[in-house]
């Protein structure tokens, strides 16, 4: 699985001018990738990854006191992106090959999702599938790519 991680300070998605998944932050905004091989245990190991990862400043001049979603309940909004296994190396057009098919994938995204709400966290998500159309306002900027 892999994952681009944003820092941001407010995040939403929206299908066909509706609102579906919107946090106020900070919190994380998070694309989620599948591939061919990725499994439940590797969903969940995510969902444990994002839940823990410390992105966020702790007290202002104290060294050491990063802090994660789980340290302060920040919200995830989590958004399928096969596009993220899109593959450009060759040509000018990408392929997708390596992304899982909707069969596949949307389950494991699923997956990452109700990991996280067992964890505690707030999280929205957008639709799969759907054309969806992502706003956010990354603080920092912050980004961050998690391969599982």
């Amino acid at each position: 699985m892999r994952a681009v991680v944003q820092r941001v300070s407010e995040a939403s998605v929206r299908v066909a001018g509706e609102v579906v998944g919107a946090i106020e932050g900070p919190g994380l905004a998070v694309l989620v990738g599948v591939t061919h091989d990725d499994t439940p245990a590797k969903a969940a190991q995510l969902a444990r990854k994002l839940w823990s990862l410390r992105l966020f400043e702790g007290e202002v001049g104290e060294p050491g006191t990063e802090q994660s979603c789980s340290d302060f309940g920040g919200p995830l909004l989590v958004i399928s992106q096969f596009t993220l296994y899109g593959d450009a190396r060759k040509g000018r057009r990408p392929t997708w090959s390596a992304a899982a098919p909707g069969p596949v994938a949307e389950p494991l995204v699923e997956v990452v999702v109700a990991e996280l709400r067992g964890l505690g966290a707030k999280v929205e998500t957008g639709r799969f599938g759907a054309d969806m159309k992502v706003a956010l306002v990354n603080d920092g900027p912050f980004t961050v790519v998690l391969e599982i």
